[in-house]
């Protein structure tokens, strides 16, 4: 079918009103009617090229939450009526290791990513939830609980369990102490999950603005990171820290906050390397590490977590005429802290 879509033809171009073609759901495929469809700074990235392997034209979107329409004749996880999620995945070989292991976005064949990328032919094109339309495998379609703003649930797709493998792989529970590094769309996320988790969640920041909504989503501690006291009064203090940020910053000062054995984790995408001496690492055994997306069990959980405790996305609506306005303001980082497509504006 023909479904109506916001696409860039090129890195340099502005995202237009384009048109697609989506496949009719085969036995295992669950049709969507998109109704919300996030925006994430990796958006930007692929769409302007950033990383270097964008393909166009290009329907960027991997946020997405809708109704289900119609279901292949062997689906049996979903319904016509069902609300139904969309995050970074379409596919994955389902055979290799990662994928049995619940790792699906470590394919050891390379996943079908929901835009910018093929289906596992390698060669049809896939575009993603800047659209009306999605069909997807079932086994990369996830369950939105109905107690959640559907609006607010589109970020957790991407945004929510970006922050929340990493507070699961280091077993975050009441009483650990977090440190998030950054307020922004990930940031926000990982404040809310941790706290809501019980952990004690101290917000680190550039920008002393910044206090009052830290402390309304959570942390229970403000620090800046641009005065020299924060690395002496927090010294030692956290068993995590959950870093957010994507710009060049000194990441081997943080290492001072970590206790022996603590991590230091890499969630944002900064554009150059950053420096780290040995010794902030074999001083107190501390670890550096980086965590992706999860694949789709977690990415389940998430999802049913933030049900339980009504845990949605900060998010400002946008029709889908204001997508490029909306690019140009998150890269001067004014949104709190999510932009979300209404998808009966495309």
């Amino acid at each position: 079918m023909k479904v109506r879509a916001w696409a860039t033809m090129s890195a340099d171009s502005k995202l237009v009103p384009f048109s697609i073609d989506r496949r009719d759901p085969t036995e295992r495929d669950v049709e969507i009617e998109i109704l919300w469809s996030g925006i994430c700074h990796s958006d930007i990235h692929q769409a302007r090229g950033e990383w270097g392997r964008s393909a166009f034209p290009m329907v960027p979107g991997h946020e997405i939450v809708g109704r289900v329409t119609r279901v292949g004749a062997k689906v049996t996880k979903f319904a016509p009526g069902d609300l139904a999620g969309v995050g970074c995945m379409v596919d994955a070989c389902r055979t290799c290791t990662p994928c049995t292991e619940h790792h699906e976005q470590f394919c050891e064949a390379g996943p079908a990513w929901t835009y910018n990328g093929t289906e596992l032919d390698r060669k049809t094109p896939t575009f993603g939830g800047y659209s009306t339309h999605v069909v997807v495998t079932e086994h990369f379609v996830v369950k939105v609980p109905s107690t959640l703003e559907l609006s607010s649930a589109a970020p957790l797709l991407c945004a929510g369990i970006t922050t929340w493998s990493p507070l699961k792989q280091w077993a975050v529970t009441k009483g650990s102490r977090v440190g998030v590094v950054g307020l922004g769309g990930l940031g926000h996320m990982a404040v809310k999950l941790a706290h809501a988790l019980g952990a004690e969640v101290t917000m680190l920041s550039t920008s002393a603005a910044k206090k009052a909504d830290a402390q309304r989503l959570g942390a229970s501690d403000f620090a800046l990171t641009t005065e020299r006291a924060t690395f002496k009064t927090h010294a030692g203090r956290f068993d995590l820290l959950i870093d957010t940020v994507a710009a060049t910053h000194d990441v081997d000062a943080l290492f001072r906050l970590l206790k022996p054995f603590g991590a230091l984790v890499i969630v944002g995408i900064p554009p150059k390397s950053l420096e780290l001496k040995a010794g902030s690492l074999v001083g107190g055994n501390k670890r550096f590490a980086g965590s992706s997306i999860g694949g789709m069990r977690e990415t389940q959980e998430v999802l049913d977590f933030c049900g339980q405790h009504r845990i949605g996305a900060d998010v400002e609506v946008i029709p889908a005429e204001a997508v490029n306005t909306a690019y140009e303001r998150m890269i001067k980082n004014d949104v709190r802290y999510r932009f979300v497509i209404d998808a009966k504006t495309i």
